[in-house]
Order: C-alpha cells, then structure tokens, then sequence
C-alpha cells in the first residue's frame, strides 16, 4: 500500500475484512470435515449436511420467511437471481423492472427478451436514483408476470419503494422480485411484510460471509412453479434422469460450496435482533455523516440525499473517477470503485453516462476516522485539480 494503511471503501462490493470466527469456520471444515453435502451417509457427509441446514434456517429466520424450506442457496447473488427470472419467467411473458437495477437482473431479462419474446418494461428513476411506486404499478398490466426491483441501489444507496410496490401486488397474480443485495444485514428485511414473493440475497456483503455465496427465498405457493435452470447431480433421485421436483433442492444442482457456506454460518450466528438494530442506526449514521462531510468540498458534485445506505457517488470536476480512485489508491491507500457499477441505466438519470462515478461505501467495519480520511484526501485531490 505504498506505506499507507489499508482503508477500504468498497463494502456495497463484498464486505471486508472478515471476522476471525468466519476464517475459522472455512478452516475448520476444510481441515476437519472437507465432504461434500448430501453427497454420503457417513459422519463427515452429516456434518456437511448440518451446515447447510442450519445456514437455511438462520437464513429464513433472518428475513422471516415461512420456513428453511423456502430457501435455495446459490453461488452469489447473481446466480439467485437468474434462478429466480430464468425459473419462472416464460415465452410471451411481461415483466416490469426499474433503471436502478443492477446487471444481475437487466442481462437475463435482456437475454429472455431477445432469445423468448418476453416483454420489459423499465421505469425510469430519480436524478438521486429512486423509484416511484406509482411509476412502477402504472407500468404493470394484466399479462405482467413479475415486477423485478432492487431494494436499495448500489449506485447511491437510495432506498426504493418495494414495500409499497408489494403491498398493492399483494392479491394479484404479477409476482414482485426483490434483489436485496445491498440491504441483507444493513436493513431489516421481513418478506411477508414486505409483500415480496422472491428475494436474492449474496451471503458476503452485509451478510458478512465470503464470496461465492448466496441465497434465494421462494414463497411457498410457487415451490411447484419454479423450474430449474441448471441441471446436474442432487445426491438424491439419483436413479432419475429429471430433476427432483422438489424446493429447493430442484435449483441445487451440483456441489454447494461448504466451505463458503460454513463461513457464512458462522458470521450469521453472532446476529442478534438488538445488535442488528444498533448496526443498521450506525450505517445510517455513516451515511448521513460522509454525504454531510463530501458536500462541503469545492469541485465535486455529491448524488443521492440523506435518506439512504451508506453508498455514496460523487464526481469531480475535470477529473476522471476511475483517476480519482487510482490516487486515492496510490497515494493515500484508501479503496473506492468507479466506473458504471455494473448498473447499466442508472447513469443516464445521474447525469454521469460514460465514465460513472466514483463510489464510496461504507460498511459494519468502517470507523468515522475512516471517514474523516476519505473527506480529507478527496479535499486534497479536488484542491490539487482546483489549483
């Protein structure tokens, strides 16, 4: 780090670094147990075995959902994602998705539209990057089979309306996916309140877990419907050339990765209601404190508002993010991201086509010393740029 201390600023990417208990968990099954899951009877196999079914549950237990059984784990995020679309969407089919959305959701929607003839509709956002509920329920018609949108984007840590997108589709047949990757263990996340009948959720964010990852909640009622699109091995109905028919194990085929899973299990198991409520206070807290802080600085212009996840955008006045990022990487040993974000649309309404933004964000590690020296450095660059 050229002689600088390490200071991250890349949680909205994967959180880090991770607690010991995690590095211990992965070490302990690769040294201890190292067998793969539902893949044997004997003992090592079992304990394979247990992590996943304690991991479903704590996972379900933490958004609330009906039961473990309503939960598929996946490799990350995307990969849940695209079980939950390429699962359950079908030829002739429309679907009503946001510009705020990340890649993980307009590429397989791309993919389904031009492969299948599926129809998507995609609601404009914000120039802070929200979406309206109005706008999304007026873009709904009476073939739309799902409505797919982000719970908070990962451009500018703006907070959408799913809540109240879920609440009116409740009692409809239109199916409403939530992508939650940048709100597992940052917000309070209750699924049947929420109205949401699927939610992706990647296990190393603010799940706290390494990456590979991840996990998808399928209400109940669409357990029959859903179909897998990838095929392979279940350690079970081995004697079947189809796949189980059977949630979840219908979208697990081949090896789970239990090394990662265990490590993830690990970091879930020091959740707490009253600690998670102290944490998600903090991170709105960091929010408001690195926005409130960049905003006083000459040449830059700051995206989003208050009400938001601590993920921050922000450009600098004749100067490049992806070169602001590099100095501060070079320089002050303090890592960001710029660039679209794997966020495809949301730039036009920001105003930051072409080269995006750079992108601070803060997580359960980050320290308001860590923010003190992110403002300080970029109120030396913009300084330096000024001059």
């Amino acid at each position: 780090m050229n002689g600088h201390k390490r200071i991250y600023f890349d949680h909205a990417a994967t959180s880090w670094p991770k607690c010991e208990r995690v590095l211990a968990a992965i070490t302990a099954y690769m040294h201890d147990c190292g067998a793969a899951a539902g893949r044997g009877s004997y003992q090592s196999a079992h304990r394979a075995g247990e992590i996943v079914y304690e991991l479903r549950s704590k996972v379900a237990h933490a958004i609330e959902a009906e039961s473990r059984q309503c939960i598929s784990l996946h490799t990350s995020g995307t990969t849940a994602l695209n079980a939950a679309i390429q699962g359950l969407i079908r030829p002739g089919d429309h679907v009503v998705t946001t510009a705020a959305e990340h890649n993980s959701v307009l590429r397989p929607l791309q993919f389904l539209r031009q492969r299948f003839g599926v129809e998507v509709t995609i609601v404009p956002c914000s120039d802070t990057g929200h979406i309206g509920a109005s706008d999304v329920l007026a873009a709904v018609r009476a073939n739309t089979r799902m409505v797919a949108m982000c719970h908070a984007s990962n451009v500018t840590g703006a907070i959408q309306c799913v809540g109240a997108v879920g609440e009116e589709l409740r009692d409809t047949e239109t199916l409403l996916l939530c992508d939650a990757a940048q709100t597992f263990g940052y917000l309070p996340i209750n699924v049947r309140k929420l109205g949401v009948d699927l939610l992706a959720i990647p296990g190393h964010k603010g799940g706290g877990g390494p990456l590979g990852t991840g996990a998808l909640y399928v209400a109940s009622s669409l357990h029959e419907d859903i179909v897998p699109y990838v095929q392979g091995g279940t350690g079970y109905q081995s004697e079947s050339l189809d796949m189980p028919s059977d949630y979840p194990a219908k979208l697990e085929a081949g090896n789970l990765n239990v090394p990662g899973l265990a490590g993830w299990l690990a970091a879930m198991n020091d959740w707490s209601d009253n600690r998670l409520e102290e944490k998600f206070s903090r991170l709105r807290t960091l929010g408001k404190l690195i926005r409130e802080q960049l905003a006083t600085i000459e040449g830059i212009r700051v995206i989003g508002d208050e009400d938001s996840l601590p993920v921050v955008s922000l450009v600098m006045d004749d100067l490049a993010p992806i070169d602001v990022s590099t100095i501060l990487d070079s320089d002050y040993g303090i890592e960001t991201r710029a660039g679209i974000h794997c966020a495809a649309l949301i730039h036009d309404a920001l105003g930051t086509a072409g080269e995006g933004t750079l992108r601070i964000s803060a997580g359960a590690a980050t320290t308001e010393a860590e923010v003190e020296q992110v403002v300080a450095a970029i109120t030396e660059i913009a300084a330096e740029v000024a001059f």
